[in-house]
């Protein structure tokens, strides 16, 4: 049976841009672009491993609001089950602890990035919202 593991993201804008993050080179998919985020925890909700994600990674406290993007796709040796929830930062300032980068952009600037396949997926859906 294939391994599937539940994926949460944040999309987070600010004045018309959208946060991106920049796997570590060390990370499986290295330094690809994503929207923050983390696999879930067995026990966890989607917004408290959301929350817990953003805090791990870039020492953020956000507020996590509605889902706005369900996505699933299968790489090789397994699927993902991919969310992606409205979020809003309410402490703290973006540093790199468990992330290689991070970016402020448009939509229209998006495809300048390389993205993993299921965020490929999240940002059709988003340019379609």
């Amino acid at each position: 049976m294939r391994r599937k593991i539940r994926v949460v993201g944040a999309m987070i804008e600010e004045e018309g841009r959208y946060l991106i993050t920049q796997r570590p080179p060390t990370a499986s998919l290295p330094l690809l672009w994503e929207f923050p985020g983390g696999r879930v925890e067995p026990g966890e909700t989607d917004e408290e491993a959301l929350a817990r994600e953003l805090r791990e990674e870039m020492a953020i406290g956000v507020a996590v609001g509605p889902r706005v993007i369900h996505v699933e796709h299968g790489y090789e040796n397994y699927d993902v089950d991919f969310c992606v929830y409205r979020c809003k930062v309410m402490e703290g300032r973006i540093q790199h602890v468990r992330v290689h980068s991070h970016r402020w952009v448009r939509p229209d600037e998006l495809d300048q990035y390389e993205f993993p396949a299921a965020d490929e997926k999240t940002i059709a859906k988003l340019l379609g919202l």
